[in-house]
């Protein structure tokens, strides 16, 4: 007996070693396919204890598998060999192709992650094998074709995850019977047809979220019958009929967002036993009835948008109730009544949008008693009396909309004190009197400014000079006279925004001032002619104090760069760097590979130097370890940064999160005395300012529209990503966006723009932010980066690579840059394709095709008005479509 125990236990033992071994074999197989380094017995000897690998209670049998966000790419069939896997991630890297059928003989897997690659095609049936899977996600890849039948067996599913794909077809009726499922998305698809009628009435759905696509038919009743839904996002359909008063069953309901669908009838009442609800979206549809005061009964509600309906009666004072409401939104109805005091007496209110309906009566005196209003939109209503003078209070305006009304007297001076206002005012038609207060020249942020169609007279004060921002202005339809203020916002404007005002003189109307008589054209005269030679000194004086500025920063440069020499001469400085005060690797298989003293070391050699920017020096530095790097040494201007450390490691490592495939993130940073250092990986293929403008020159040169194609939408594809993710970059041009070794862009400087942006980082900026020729033009008047900006400001590359000519070059003569050279071409008599780099476009008419279809994107991208620009998104679109068209 005893025997046979020995020998039981020795099989046994074998056995195990037989499925270790096998493991084993199969991870060094799947290390040496994906490139993973940091898998090896140097680092430790049991494979269990390797990053993103979890085993069996008995410590052989690998069952859990996280390759998440590491970019990695390449075959990953070996994987399946790991038969016992309960969990596999491969989320968030670079994966294309086909999603392996093979995945169908992992029948212990539960959880299967393969979102945010690039798998593309139909979803292999074999998934519907995992009989055991709880939680599938096949998100944010380019999948195509109908959602699979062949899924209706996966009955242990928990979530089901597809959206951003190109799925077509319908959501199949087996959705509605996974008693199991809790999470169901699909959204931003290619979706037709309705939703199941039994989806959630047989489960405890909690979060629906099917917006973006084409679904039609009502709101099925049966996803509030369980009572859990937590969150409902169905916008951007075309969903019909009722808001079901079931709709209330849901008390936990948070986020209601039904938006841009054909909805009809009332709002139910019963939305009032909705206790948890905090977001409340049904604009544009075509909603009847009042605005249930029940809503008031939603204590957490932060957000109530009903714009865009056919919605009647008053706006309930029962609303001023909701302590914790921020916007209110209930624009483009037909409302009427009085604009409720107790609404504006919720001190949480930051947007109060009544426009476009037929409010009447008057401003309230406490319009601003809740100091957090940030936008007050009242236009197109029927709102008379005065602008009360107490609008002053409102310090936080940043918007403030009153045309359309009738409204009358004089424009408050008050206005003035609202420093912050800078997105619009606007006045316009309307029955206002009197002059315009100087105090508006105060308003030194405000972009756009509306007073026309009133009955406003007397001159158009000087002060509004002070208006430094301005980019719009209308002045027309009113009664001002006299002569024009030299502004350049006045001069640049459109002669309609001064028409309609017969005493008005000067540009940019087609009206000389030289034209009044007698006593008043021999004052203006000598007005002007003050005027005149105050401007000429104060220009003289402009120039010698820029010029002066200028030599002080290039002097200022000049002993930077010869310190940085002289350190990198140092002997002693070098044999003992300066001491490390904070420094990480958010890599975690790179922090054996970076010896941060040899990173210090690296930036103290002029000859490690790679290049110099607006906010940065960079550096090239080869650790010990055999691994370069891309130093980033912030500029000493910027060393404010220092101050504010915990809050730069914080942006820094949610930075290096960040996962696009045209992004450069973080790895690391190290900080010593008042240096800040930011690493990076190394792009030996160098910068997009040196492929297009250098590699030219070379003799073994091969033109390639294709693969500057593939740059420009690479590089596209990153900004659009930013801006998705609200990061609006601070200094975009051909010099920040670097190649890796397939050529694919990659943009650079993203931290910059987090770190050093005013309005989000943790340091001010001390240096224009832009490089020369990619800076937009509405810059010089508000010093504010925007999305539009950086729109423009990729329009320039895109002119780059079709052109091969520099932003600013001599040859186009003085004051003419890039985009104002391409856009005069018709006006010197060429034609576009003569714009265009004529080694490329001439190779074939395939390619001069599709170069001039980009030059129409680059030239939407440039257009001088920041709003006629496209948003990234869309500019990525296009780029897509070029090829096909």
């Amino acid at each position: 007996m005893d025997l046979f125990i020995v020998i039981l236990i020795g099989l046994l033992s074998v056995s195990t070693f037989v499925v270790s071994q096998d493991d084993e074999t199969t991870l060094l197989a799947i290390s040496k396919d994906l490139g993973l380094s940091k898998w090896s017995f140097k680092n430790s000897d049991n494979y269990c204890s390797w990053p993103g690998i979890g085993c069996g209670l008995n410590n052989s049998k690998v069952e859990m598998l996280d390759l998440s966000h590491q970019g990695l790419q390449g075959n990953i069939s070996t994987i399946f060999e790991l038969k016992e896997l309960k969990w596999l991630d491969l989320s968030y890297n670079n994966f294309h192709g086909l999603v392996p059928s093979k995945i169908g003989f992992l029948s212990e897997l539960e959880f299967l992650d393969l979102s945010f690659n690039k798998f593309e095609s139909s979803v292999p049936i074999e998934l519907g094998r995992l009989k055991n899977l709880k939680s599938l996600n096949l998100s944010n890849n380019l999948l195509t074709g109908d959602i699979p039948d062949e899924l209706e067996g996966l009955e242990q599913l928990h979530d089901l995850q597809l959206f951003i794909n190109k799925f077509t077809g319908s959501i199949p009726d087996w959705v509605g019977n996974l008693t199991k499922l809790r999470l169901f998305t699909a959204y931003e698809n290619l979706l037709v047809g309705q939703i199941p009628e039994r989806l959630g009435s047989v489960s405890g759905l909690t979060v629906l979220n099917l917006h973006s696509n084409q679904l039609e038919g009502p709101i099925p009743k049966s996803i509030f019958v369980m009572g859990k839904l937590k969150i409902l996002v169905l916008t951007q359909n075309k969903l019909t009929g009722n808001v079901p008063e079931l709709i209330g069953n849901c008390k936990d309901l948070s986020s209601i967002r039904i938006g841009n669908n054909l909805l009809i009838g009332s709002i139910p009442t019963s939305v009032g036993n909705i206790s948890g609800l905090t977001y409340f979206e049904a604009d544009n549809n075509n909603l009847s009835g009042e605005i249930v005061p029940e809503f008031s009964q939603c204590s957490n509600l932060t957000l109530l948008n009903l714009a865009s309906n056919g919605l009647t009666g008053r706006i309930p004072s029962e609303l001023g109730r909701l302590t914790n409401l921020q916007e209110l939104i209930v624009s483009g109805n037909s409302l009427f009544g009085e604009i409720p005091r107790s609404i504006l007496r919720s001190r949480n209110l930051n947007k109060l949008d009544l426009s476009s309906n037929r409010i009447n009566g008057t401003i309230p005196d406490d319009i601003c008693i809740s100091s957090r209003l940030q936008y007050l939109l009242l236009s197109q209503n029927s709102i008379r009396g005065e602008i009360p003078h107490e609008i002053g209070n409102c310090t936080k305006l940043l918007e403030l909309q009153l045309g359309g009304n009738y409204l009358s007297g004089n424009i408050p001076p008050e206005i003035g004190h609202i420093k912050n206002l800078q997105i619009a005012m606007n006045l316009s038609f309307n029955h206002l009197r009197g002059q315009l207060p100087s105090d508006l020249g105060r308003l030194d942020k405000l972009v756009s400014l509306d007073v026309s169609n009133n009955q406003l007279s007397g001159s158009i004060p000087s002060l509004l000079k002070g208006m430094i921002s301005l980019i719009e202005v209308n002045f027309s339809n009113n009664q001002f006279s006299g002569p024009i203020p030299t502004f350049v916002p006045f001069q640049k404007s459109d002669s309609s925004s001064f028409s309609g005002n017969k005493g008005l003189c000067g540009e940019p109307l087609n009206s000389p001032c030289g034209n009044l008589n007698g006593a008043n054209q021999s004052y203006y005269h000598h007005s002007v002619s003050y005027r005149i030679v105050l401007t000429v000194i104060g220009s003289g004086l402009a120039v010698f104090v820029s010029v002066s500025v200028v030599v002080m920063l290039f002097m200022m440069r000049e002993r930077q760069e010869k310190a940085a020499k002289d350190a990198g001469i140092s002997d002693d400085i070098i044999k003992n760097p300066p001491q490390i005060l904070a420094g990480q690797v958010f890599v975690e298989n790179l922090q054996q590979a970076i010896d941060f003293d040899a990173v210090v070391k690296a930036t103290m050699k002029e000859e490690n130097k790679l290049s110099s920017g607006t906010f940065s020096t960079i550096y090239k530095a080869d650790m010990p370890s055999g691994m370069t790097l891309s130093v980033k040494r912030l500029n000493s201007v910027d060393r404010t940064i220092i101050q504010y450390q915990s809050k730069m490691i914080r942006e820094l490592e949610r930075l290096s999160r960040l996962v696009h495939d045209n992004l450069i993130r973080p790895i690391g940073y190290v900080i010593y005395e008042d240096v800040a250092l930011l690493l990076h990986e190394y792009f030996p293929n160098g910068t997009l300012a040196r492929y297009l403008h250098d590699s030219p020159k070379q003799p073994e040169y091969k033109p390639d529209w294709p693969a500057r194609l593939r740059i420009a939408t690479g590089v596209a594809e990153g900004l659009a990503f930013l801006h998705h993710v609200a990061v609006i970059h601070l200094d975009i041009s051909s010099g920040n966006v670097l190649l890796d070794s397939s050529s694919k862009a990659m943009v650079g400087e993203v931290e910059i723009s987090k770190l050093l942006d005013p309005s989000r980082g943790t340091a001010s900026i001390s240096a224009v932010a832009g490089s020369f020729g990619y800076i937009p033009p509405e810059y010089a008047y508000t010093m504010q980066v925007t999305a539009p900006g950086n729109v423009y400001s990729y329009g320039v590359i895109l002119l780059e690579i079709l052109t091969t000519r520099l932003p600013v070059d001599e040859e186009f003569g003085d004051g003419m840059d890039l985009v104002k050279w391409v856009q005069s071409a018709a006006a010197r008599g060429e034609t576009p394709e003569q714009i265009l780099d004529s080694r490329l476009s001439t190779v074939s008419f395939a390619w001069r095709k599709e170069m001039l279809a980009a030059l129409k994107i680059a030239l939407l991208c440039t257009d001088s008005t920041p709003a006629k620009r496209p948003k990234m998104k869309k500019v990525v679109e296009l780029l897509k479509e070029v090829p096909d068209n």
